[in-house]
């Protein structure tokens, strides 16, 4: 699949992804509170690249699901990756002030209201979730709110941020502790996109292994790559203050590795990725997704 291709196809699921956003929040949204509301749809209307919903619908669809059964799912999860992010940006976390090119949701709203705002976009995601699996009675529906319930929570991305920040500055750092950071702070939650499309689309388990596989060392390329952008990105690409992990002494590829080793340790992460889904049909778009992140800029 050559670049046009990949952007035309992310184009049309971001679009499936913001139509549907926008509807939710004309009417399931609307008994929330007004400020609250805002707060949370401020931060999940700020565009991005919507990576993770549109993962999950090219693997549905790719295993011969329907888009709109994994459509309720993956806006769901683009909430919870928002809370994420709001929540990430606050003052007591990484006290970043920009986020997607514009002032981070904390810095509009208040620390108080953001909180709200993340503690709203969690709940109101699994509402959603489950509401779509009741509606559909289909045990892939369940599996999937499963999946993300469980790569989102405690034991998962969770579990990453709370490694990462109690080993801000540490004295000792291992690469064995920087991978365990990472599989579960960021690869977990591109798993559970992966995953979540391939339970609605009622994957085998063979078919889930590798998927599973290929979601984990994507995971690893996204936070390497990101680490390095850190270094030598473009503030206004990236759409937040960079540099930032240095300041806060956060183990990261580059600093462990420098930026040299940081980019051989992104290809090698890649190439695993390829080699996870080279025996699944139609994975041109996955396969894209892992080209696309290895040379991106932001």
């Amino acid at each position: 699949m050559d670049k046009f291709e990949y952007a035309e196809i992310s184009k049309k699921y971001r679009e499936l992804v913001e139509s549907e956003l926008d509807r939710i929040a004309s009417n399931e949204a609307a008994a929330i509170y007004p400020t609250l509301k805002d707060a949370m749809f401020y931060s999940l209307e700020a565009g991005g690249k919507r990576i993770r919903p549109c993962l999950m619908l090219a693997v549905c669809e790719m295993l011969g699901g329907r888009a709109e059964k994994a459509l309720p799912f993956a806006c769901a999860l683009e909430m919870i990756h928002t809370y994420s992010l709001i929540h990430d940006d606050l003052p007591c976390m990484d006290d970043d002030d920009m986020r997607r090119g514009r002032p981070s949701n904390h810095k509009v709203f208040g620390e108080a209201m953001a909180v709200l705002a993340g503690d709203g976009l969690l709940s109101f995601a699994f509402e959603h979730m489950l509401s779509a699996a009741l509606e559909s009675g289909e045990k892939g529906a369940l599996l999937a709110a499963c999946e993300i319930a469980k790569r989102a929570g405690a034991a998962g991305m969770v579990t990453g941020q709370a490694a990462d920040i109690e080993y801000e500055g540490a004295a000792v750092q291992t690469e064995d502790m920087l991978h365990f950071i990472h599989i579960h702070k960021t690869a977990d939650m591109l798993s559970a996109a992966v995953l979540a499309g391939a339970h609605i689309a009622g994957a085998d388990e063979k078919t889930l292994a590798s998927l599973t596989l290929y979601s984990e060392k994507m995971g690893l390329l996204f936070q390497i790559t990101d680490d390095i952008l850190d270094y030598k990105g473009d503030p206004a690409l990236m759409g937040k203050t960079l540099g930032k992990d240095m300041e806060q002494g956060k183990l990261t590829y580059a600093s462990l590795l420098g930026l040299e080793g940081a980019e051989l340790a992104a290809k090698q992460a890649a190439e695993e990725a390829l080699a996870a889904i080279s025996e699944i049909p139609g994975s041109g778009y996955l396969a894209a997704t892992i080209e696309n992140m290895l040379v991106r800029s932001n």
